[in-house]
């Protein structure tokens, strides 16, 4: 075959080129995991869209919207961006919470919840209770 390639070097890039099945090494993302947390200019991005929304009904783009906020944000003094600041560590400290009762849970090799189970055995011992007594 004139510059061309052989067909044993086609099925091979072939092969490489597939991308059904997944990435073999690749992790699956856990459901029960925290979100991270949002960082300041997204705690300021989110009032920002609603006033945005409101003032222009008729914009539809996406970009737009985050173009005039990143606007707004660089133009705002350190003052004005301290609200947002302090929302961004409050969520900030509650994902830390939350990541060690995830992580926890996690070592302790927990699937199900621990509310399902007290509950299973609160009934299972107040059953046995009621029982002892009309005996």
């Amino acid at each position: 075959m004139k510059g061309g390639q052989s067909k044993a070097e086609a099925k091979s890039t072939d092969k490489r080129l597939k991308t059904r099945g997944g990435k073999p090494g690749k992790k699956v993302k856990d459901p029960n995991k925290p979100k991270r947390p949002p960082s300041a200019f997204f705690v300021f991005l989110e009032e920002f869209r609603r006033e945005f929304n409101k003032a222009n009904p008729k914009n539809k783009s996406v970009a737009a919207v985050g173009k005039a906020a990143g606007d707004k944000w660089k133009s705002m003094s350190e003052e004005d961006k301290a609200p947002y600041v302090s929302k961004a560590e409050s969520k900030k400290s509650e994902y830390v919470k939350n990541m060690q009762q995830y992580n926890k849970k996690l070592a302790d090799g927990d699937d199900d919840s621990d509310k399902s189970k007290s509950e299973v055995n609160d009934e299972e011992e107040g059953e046995s209770e009621e029982d002892e007594d009309d005996d």
